[in-house]
């Protein structure tokens, strides 16, 4: 009796739990069969008014072609969206089981051959070297152009995106013995795909490694690819060999026979000449050249005109803020981190606007690295990010960035930030000129004093101990700072507003005056000496551009008070 108890305990449990997870499954179905339909209805939408903004391109290009770059550059990414949509679009019909096939007869070969050479700029812009092999290289068949399409592309692009520079990437096309299916081969000399991620390859939102090869994705390339394949009545496979490379081969039939009537269309004939393929047309948006800056001599240097480095993986966005900026800065680009920090240590700069997520050295460390380093911890960064979770932008805040913008974002708002920046600068250093040699050093001797506060207070001690001696120029100082003339100059340029020679005659005039009010019984060639000068005409001379007064009615006018 215990034991007929315990079996129906059991078995009841055992109910409960398969009904636990049948209802669990089907939660998941509806919910997913609901994000679906979401998903759709968004990319419908979206699509609308990315049609509107081409056609105002289009006029616009029409009424003011000389900004053809700039409608280049939105078109391109007008073409990146619309193609993202449609990716979107064609796997949920696939998922829903609405994807439908509709062939015409046409060249196959050469439809493959010129589709495939129009992914040529994508293979030139990340330098790898591009074959298209069809045998023969001409004949007739039946396909679904805009399938046939997009399984072209996403086996090369995704080929492209998994090579590294210097690689190869092929796509060879063969017929069967019996010329009804065409065997298209797409072969990479890439990193390749892991053994144990094999299984996965063609699962929606397969990562593929995206991180390590510093690019992006979202995972519904290959599960489309398969999708297209299968509804062609064809087979896909793939074989690969980590850091060797992969080849995937989708065979396809081409015969009228091989489709269903409903999904023939008799009427319609293919144009080569315009294959459907998602064009990357990188030869109409060249970046721009940074501007050439002139030397400038260190005693005189270009006070009104900032030097912004910006560091951005996007070519198309670094293009465009390098454009907007260059009216009103001195503009350097970098492409990662890691370029970055060789033209932080080699090239006179006043901020950094820099990406988060880029290859190489991401923006988070690009900033630690430049705020650890005390020769570069002066220099503002303002970071930019599509991360919008608040524990993001405190983490980047803790590393050192002076600035936080999210993406999308507007250039004016980053102007706004760039101007809010300098101004501050500017701020600091008037507060410095006009501040006596020991208000300075007592600024600097605050509580919490920042990085830049104890730069000042070392640079102007280094000064101080050296007051009554004129040979102490730059060199000297750089030396007793402990590093080079040109980071010294970056620096105190950046906190001050002076290069070297500047803040050490600033001191010594500050100086200066602080002896002449509290000693005015000295001769004025004492008090030239005193300070660092040996020619008392020529510190008479830089007294007056900086009081106004010569030294001798200075001197006269504290004596009488």
């Amino acid at each position: 009796m215990v034991l007929l108890i315990i079996l129906t305990v059991l078995l009841v449990v055992v109910l409960l739990l398969l009904m636990r997870a049948a209802y669990r499954r089907s939660v998941r179905i509806r919910n997913r069969l609901q994000m679906d339909r979401i998903f759709t209805n968004i990319s419908h939408e979206l699509l609308t008014p990315l049609t509107v903004i081409s056609a105002s391109v289009e006029r616009m290009n029409a009424e003011e072609p000389r900004f053809a770059q700039d409608y280049a550059l939105i078109n391109l990414n007008i073409n990146r969206m619309v193609h993202l949509l449609q990716e979107i679009l064609e796997t949920s019909k696939s998922q829903s089981g609405e994807l439908k096939l509709l062939v015409a007869r046409g060249d196959v070969m050469q439809y493959i051959s010129r589709t495939a050479l129009c992914l040529e700029p994508l293979m030139t812009k990340r330098k790898i070297r591009f074959t298209v092999d069809c045998e023969p290289q001409s004949m007739m068949g039946w396909i679904d152009t805009d399938k046939l399409d997009k399984i072209i592309y996403n086996l090369l692009s995704n080929a492209a995106k998994f090579t590294e520079e210097g690689g190869t990437v092929s796509l060879n096309v063969r017929t069967s013995k019996n010329y009804d299916k065409v065997r298209i081969t797409v072969a990479d000399s890439g990193i390749g795909i892991p053994k144990e991620k094999m299984k996965h390859l063609f699962h929606r939102f397969y990562d593929g490694n995206y991180r390590k090869m510093k690019t992006t994705g979202i995972g519904l390339g290959l599960s489309l690819t398969r999708d297209l394949v299968y509804l062609h009545g064809g087979t896909i496979d793939c074989e690969s060999e980590e850091s060797k490379g992969t080849t995937f081969v989708v065979t396809l039939p081409i015969t009228k026979e091989s489709f269903a009537k409903s999904q023939i269309d008799e009427t319609y004939q293919i144009d080569l000449d315009k294959p459907q393929s998602f064009i990357l047309d990188f030869n109409a948006v060249k970046p721009q050249p940074a501007p050439v800056r002139k030397e400038t001599d260190e005693e005189s240097p270009d006070e009104d005109v900032y030097r912004i480095l910006l560091v951005e993986d996007n070519v198309e966005l670094l293009m465009l803020m390098q454009t907007l900026l260059s009216s009103r800065y001195h503009v350097t680009t970098a492409h990662n981190g890691k370029e970055a920090l060789g033209l932080v240590e080699q090239q006179e700069l006043d901020l950094i606007i820099s990406d988060v997520m880029m290859p190489e050295m991401d923006g988070n460390e690009l900033t630690r690295c430049i705020k650890e380093n005390p020769n570069t911890s002066h220099l503002p960064v303002i970071l930019l990010t599509a991360k919008t979770q608040e524990s993001d932008r405190e983490k980047s805040m803790r590393i050192g960035a002076d600035d936080y913008v999210t993406k999308p974002f507007r250039m004016g708002d980053l102007e706004l930030r760039i101007r809010n920046i300098i101004e501050n600068r500017k701020r600091i250093r008037r507060e410095f000129k006009a501040q006596t040699v020991e208000e300075s050093r007592l600024k600097a001797r605050v509580a919490s004093p920042t990085a830049d506060e104890l730069f000042l207070q070392k640079a102007i001690d280094c000064v101080y101990a050296h007051l009554g001696d004129s040979e102490f120029d730059r060199d000297a100082f750089a030396s007793d700072m402990g590093m080079s003339a040109s980071t010294l100059y970056n620096k105190l340029r950046s906190i001050t507003g002076l290069n070297v020679t500047a803040f050490i005659r600033d001191i010594r005039m500050k100086e200066a005056r602080r002896l002449a009010q509290t000693q005015p019984d000295l001769r004025v060639s004492d008090l030239a000496y005193k300070v660092g000068f040996k020619d008392p005409k020529y510190f008479s001379t830089c007294f007056k551009k900086e009081f106004g007064l010569q030294p001798s009615e200075f001197l006269e006018k504290s004596n009488s008070l």
